[in-house]
């Protein structure tokens, strides 16, 4: 394994370079996972490639997984502080499947729905269906999203150490530090993510290099 210091605007277009080769090899469109703690700030990243792909002629939308939460009743149901249920059914991960990730995939119909709840109202979004361009790389970024057995073609894990991971979570969701621990130790997703970038610092990112056939973009 090597390691190797990038800065974040090079990493954004290191990124983009093996995703838009990665959407060449691929038969329909190209689905990213941008996994990471909301401390590594997964959204940011995958909001910042949407313009250099679409830039380098690859279609792209970006979509959060935080929009594809349970109802409120489901995920509070053991207390809104329970790290367990965070980890366990947060995510609507059948949602998240049959309206984004199955219609994006081989033989889908290439109608996505961005949004699935509006967690303000407690309420269905309303989002109407996308079609997406041919070729489209769809980015789907937000925690927790590997392991599961969700239908991405790639996988970006932004990892950080368990003290950094501690510093930089808000105060108020420090109590999803647990829910992380769990993660780590029964995923491991920096163990099979085909991209690992080390964000301990934001300022000074690394980009994790392994040997064998793991890193499918490295």
């Amino acid at each position: 394994m090597r390691v190797r210091p990038i800065s974040p605007d090079r990493l954004v277009a290191e990124l983009t370079e093996r995703l838009r080769n990665a959407a060449t090899r691929c038969p329909a469109h190209l689905r990213v996972a941008v996994d990471g703690a909301p401390a590594a700030a997964p959204d940011r990243l995958a909001e910042a490639l949407v313009d250099p792909l679409r830039a380098d002629g690859h279609p792209a939308l970006h979509l959060r997984a935080g929009d594809f939460l349970r109802p409120a009743s489901v995920r509070f149901e053991f207390g809104r502080t329970n790290p367990d249920a965070y980890y366990e059914g947060w995510t609507d991960e059948a949602g998240l499947r049959r309206e984004v990730l199955d219609p994006a995939g081989p033989g889908g119909s290439g109608r996505v729905l961005p949004s699935l709840w509006d967690t303000g109202t407690d309420r269905a979004s309303r989002a109407a269906y996308q079609d997406l361009l041919p070729g489209t790389v769809l980015l789907v970024s937000g925690a927790l999203l590997l392991g599961g057995g969700l239908p991405f073609d790639v996988s970006v894990h932004l990892h950080l150490s368990p003290g950094a991971l501690a510093r930089r979570t808000d105060p108020a969701q420090r109590w999803t530090l647990p829910a992380f621990a769990r993660y780590a130790d029964e995923v491991a997703p920096a163990s099979f993510a085909d991209v690992v970038v080390r964000a301990d610092d934001p300022r000074h990112p690394a980009l994790v290099h392994r040997d064998g056939p793991g890193e499918l973009l490295g």
